[in-house]
């Protein structure tokens, strides 16, 4: 693509219509169209243009969905409208899985090969389609394709698709569970089906987080009051910041996103840095392999998810707050856009808040697909209109996060945890599960068990007493390993089922809980396969920013390729002492957690022995 400006042509009248719809017609020097607090000062010209960077992603997408790609002609139009550099606009055009820079078919249908889909009925649909349509990627004359994807966040359906397809409407939509005959039906135009009913299988009396799921309509929002939505941040709006932020480091409530932070100190740095403003980001890119729990949160109950993060904005003094919601949950996307438009149109956002003088927004951003994108800071570079490649820390984002100011971030499953502590009390919430682990969790259980589905239990449940409420392992085989925390987790073999599910407990077997995946495997799965799979998600997911990420899930991908076919260099032994060695040198000096937990889940396998037998020489079948 030659990226100088002007080269490409004219874009067509319906690129620029796509363009024109988010940024506003242009008129005279004026660049006109949708403004937010960031863009600052308003001018003539460049100045006005280049302080909307921000909405780079969103009108790459609005091209997107109108075009099927998006061609060197119209990202010149964007870059000319935007003032932004075309070499970096194509840098975050081709970033993204969900955009094309070349030439694409009207409808493509993604198929997921991941973790989940790979125990399930994933790969027998994928050789399937195969022998019908031909191998992925090829369009065979048609104006439709099928490509593998990795994990949709539909991890108990057994098997997941997504239907992209332009034109004027455009459509994106979940097929799950997904049949050959539902993904031939997506490309020759026919209509698709998504099971929306929520997955939850524990028992209702012991939820907290889930209480609303499944009572309470999701598009309307007096159903939700109707069930004491909003009350909560009345409540809040009575306690006052600092009481606010009182409760939640009474609670002890650590981060469900996988670092366990104390979210009640991190709000109290928002909150106490007088750098104005402040933004407060939900952070809904839940892409980790086998984790689903904030779709069902997002689905089921969006305006719960809006009242925490409206409650969070009001603590740590922020004028705005960002809602940053991974590409592939569009069912998830449009309920949270309906939820935001009532909640406005009701007085629950924007100016004067329930009668106060709090003032606050949100706005919804849509990823394109990027795993990486749901490191904190790689998601605030990809709001700003730039590649989602992290940032090296210090400063952290309570200093300076999201345009270079004092930023709070939590997942949606942190937030949900903040109306609990408002309804019952910072004491008793931290009376719940353990002293150090505290509240409950919610637990994606996928895998070779008789029951998938999200599971909410207190902390201190252990992972025998979890799996059993899932049924067991399916079919009464025997338990051959348990991944937990995703890809980026750890396996751990049938000697820590009493291990209690907390922080400290897992951490005690040097295992994670993560974002909360419980994937199990039974005797007959291929551990092999299944490690390769992680090997190839971390090769293809890494933004490629700093070498030992980019150049180590590559070399490391190539040893288990080696493994796998039975040639190794040298002793399957000396290999598996390579493999460490990858680790460490990713562990140590990768920028961001990507690269520092890429060998995690690989060296547990191989501590399992599901890797190979170094005492035999050879790989273990």
């Amino acid at each position: 693509m030659d990226l100088r400006l002007g080269v490409a042509g004219p874009a067509s009248d319906v690129e620029k219509a796509a363009v024109d719809r988010v940024l506003g017609m242009p008129s005279g020097g004026w660049d006109g169209g949708r403004r937010t607090p960031e863009d600052g000062h308003l001018s003539r010209g460049g100045r006005a243009a280049r302080s909307r960077r921000h909405l780079l992603l969103p009108v790459l997408q609005a091209v997107q969905d109108r075009t099927g790609w998006i061609s060197p002609a119209a990202l010149d139009y964007v870059c000319t409208r935007l003032t932004v550099p075309p070499a970096e606009a194509y840098g975050v055009a081709a970033f993204y899985a969900l955009l094309s820079t070349e030439p694409a078919p009207a409808t493509v249908v993604h198929v997921c090969d991941d973790l989940a889909c790979r125990l399930g009925d994933g790969e027998k649909l994928c050789a399937e389609l195969e022998r019908r349509l031909g191998p992925p990627g090829e369009s065979g004359g048609r104006e439709a394709r099928w490509v593998r994807s990795p994990c949709l966040g539909r991890c108990e359906q057994g098997s997941a698709a997504l239907l992209q397809r332009s034109g004027e409407p455009a459509a994106r939509v979940s097929i799950a569970p997904a049949t050959v005959a539902g993904v031939e039906a997506a490309l020759h135009g026919g209509a698709v089906r998504v099971d929306t009913t929520p997955p939850v299988r524990s028992d209702p009396a012991g939820h907290r987080l889930l209480r609303r799921v499944g009572v309470v309509d999701p598009d309307s929002l007096d159903s939700y009051r109707a069930h004491g939505g909003y009350q909560l941040l009345r409540r809040a709006l009575e306690l006052g910041p600092g009481g606010v932020i009182g409760q939640v480091k009474t609670s002890r409530l650590l981060g469900r996103g996988g670092a366990a932070f104390p979210t009640g100190a991190k709000w109290e740095a928002v909150a106490a840095n007088p750098v104005r403003p402040h933004y407060f980001v939900c952070n809904a890119d839940e892409s980790e392999p086998g984790t689903f729990k904030d779709r069902v949160l997002l689905e089921a109950d969006p305006f719960g998810v809006l009242e925490a993060l409206t409650v969070a904005g009001y603590a740590t003094g922020s004028e705005r707050g960002y809602l940053y919601l991974r590409g592939e949950y569009p069912e998830a996307a449009g309920r949270v856009r309906q939820a935001i438009s009532q909640a406005r149109q009701r007085g629950l956002l924007g100016e004067g808040i329930m009668g106060t003088d709090f003032n606050f927004e949100i706005e919804l951003r849509v990823g394109a697909g990027a795993y990486i994108a749901g490191e904190e800071t790689a998601l605030f570079n990809s709001i700003e209109g730039s590649r989602p490649e992290p940032r090296n820390k210090p400063p952290f984002p309570t200093q300076a996060g999201l345009f270079g100011k004092p930023t709070g971030v939590n997942n949606v499953e942190t937030l949900a945890n903040v109306l609990e502590i408002l309804r019952i009390g910072g004491d008793a919430f931290a009376q719940l599960g353990t002293p150090d682990s505290t509240g409950t969790r919610l637990f994606c259980v996928s895998g070779r068990v008789e029951r998938p589905g999200l599971y909410e239990l207190e902390f201190g449940v252990t992972l025998r007493g979890l799996l059993d409420l899932a049924g067991g392992v399916r079919g009464g085989r025997p338990l051959a390993a348990v991944l937990l925390g995703g890809a980026a987790g750890s396996f751990v073999g049938p000697p820590a089922l009493d291990i209690p599910l907390t922080f400290e407990g897992v951490r005690s077997i040097g295992a994670s809980l993560g974002s909360g995946v419980v994937l199990v495997l039974d005797d007959t799965v291929d551990g092999r396969d299944l490690v390769r799979r992680i090997a190839r998600f971390f090769r293809d997911e890494s933004c490629g920013q700093c070498v030992p990420c980019r150049v180590g899930t590559v070399r490391q991908e190539e040893l288990l390729a080696r493994l796998a076919s039975g040639n190794p260099n040298g002793s399957v032994a000396a290999e598996l002492d390579l493999l460490g060695q990858l680790g460490q040198v990713m562990r140590d000096a990768s920028i961001c957690g990507l690269g520092q937990t890429a060998a995690t889940a690989i060296q547990s396998a191989a501590a399992l022995g599901l890797l190979g037998d170094p005492e035999a020489g050879r790989v273990r079948p």
